[in-house]
C-alpha cells in the first residue's frame, strides 16, 4: 500500500477507530521487541514500519482532537 493510500486511510477513522488501531499496534510493537530480545526476529524492519505507522496514528489523533482536517 502506498503512503498516500495509508493517509487517506488514516484521515477516514474516527476517533475510536483510530484508538484501537493504535493500540493493536502498540501491542504488536511490544511482540516485536520480546521477539528481538529473545532472539525470533527475523524481520527486523517490523520495529521501524511500526514504529512509523504509530506516529502517524498519533499525529491524526491529535489533529482530530484540535479539529484540523487535512
Amino acid at each position: 500500500m502506498k503512503l498516500k493510500e495509508k493517509k487517506r486511510k488514516i484521515r477516514e477513522m474516527t476517533s475510536l477507530e483510530l484508538e484501537a488501531k493504535l493500540k493493536e499496534l502498540t501491542e504488536e510493537l511490544f511482540n516485536v521487541r520480546f521477539q528481538l530480545a529473545t532472539g525470533h526476529l527475523e524481520d527486523f524492519n517490523k520495529i521501524r514500519i511500526n514504529r512509523k505507522e504509530i506516529a502517524r496514528l498519533k499525529t491524526a489523533i491529535r489533529a482530530k482532537s484540535l479539529g484540523i482536517s487535512g
